[in-house]
C-alpha cells in the first residue's frame, strides 16, 4: 500500500479498487495506532482519528479533492500513483 501523502505524522495511503469493501473512490489515514477512512469529499466512511488529527485530513482533502481524482484514476486504470504535496 503506497503513501500518497504524509503531513504531521498522517499517512495517506491509497488501495487499487480490486475486491475493495468501500466500493467508492476513498483514501485511507493513519496516525499512529488510529485510522480513518475518507471520501474525497473529507467524510470519515470508518475509523477513527484524533480530532486535530481528522481536522487536518479534511483540511488536506478540501485542498487536493482534484488531485485526489487524478490520482485514484491514474492508479486504478494504470498503476501509476500521483502524490500529492502534504500541509505544511
Amino acid at each position: 500500500m503506497p503513501v500518497l501523502s504524509s503531513f504531521y505524522g498522517i499517512l495517506i495511503y491509497i488501495y487499487r479498487e480490486i475486491n475493495s469493501k468501500h466500493h467508492m473512490p476513498h483514501f485511507h489515514a493513519k496516525f499512529n495506532e488510529f485510522e480513518g477512512v475518507y471520501d474525497f469529499e473529507g467524510n470519515l466512511i470508518e475509523g477513527n482519528l484524533p480530532k486535530k488529527k481528522a481536522k487536518l485530513v479534511e483540511a488536506w482533502c478540501a485542498i487536493h479533492e482534484d488531485e485526489l481524482n487524478a490520482s485514484w484514476t491514474a492508479w486504478n486504470e494504470s498503476g501509476e500513483l500521483i502524490k500529492i504535496e502534504g500541509l505544511r
